[in-house]
């Protein structure tokens, strides 16, 4: 067998097995509230910015339109978010949090720090990691301009 075609030769396979063990943390402290990680991404956003477009929403989050499109006309039926052309530019839709989409973040407290003692990193190396792993998406979204 040729050895670029070798499960442990791949840098993508650590990356996407690490990425679905640490998500799988999330959904016994999520789905008591009946939310997905992709929703509480969401929220993690629109808790520090409160208003922002959806293009502006997809490109923080990775991930295309016809994810998130869905996923926010569920939370806005649940009424965390509100949907809102902008008046300056109707093509643009903007997503808000709601009142009740805010009180979301104190049902959510301790999530960050029960998922993060999971993780078998100390400090400097989850400092590192998280560097490489911006660095690697950044490179990757430079990429794709070209």
């Amino acid at each position: 067998m040729e050895e670029a075609f070798r499960l442990e030769n791949q840098l993508c396979f650590p990356l996407y097995a690490c990425a679905r063990r640490v998500v799988g943390k999330y959904t016994p402290l999520l789905k008591p509230l009946n939310l997905t990680y992709t929703q509480y991404i969401v929220f993690l956003v629109l808790w520090a910015e409160e208003t922002t477009s959806v293009r502006d929403l997809c490109r923080r989050l990775y991930l295309d339109s016809g994810t998130l499109t869905p996923l926010l006309k569920k939370m806005e039926k649940e009424g965390f978010v509100e949907k809102k052309r902008n008046p300056k530019d109707e093509r643009i839709v903007m997503i808000s949090i709601t009142q009740k989409g805010k009180d979301m973040q104190k049902k959510l407290q301790g999530v960050p720090e029960q998922v993060g003692s999971c993780i078998p990193l100390d400090a400097q190396e989850a400092i590192t990691l998280y560097s490489l792993l911006y660095k690697v998406l950044g490179t990757m979204d430079e990429n794709e301009e070209e």
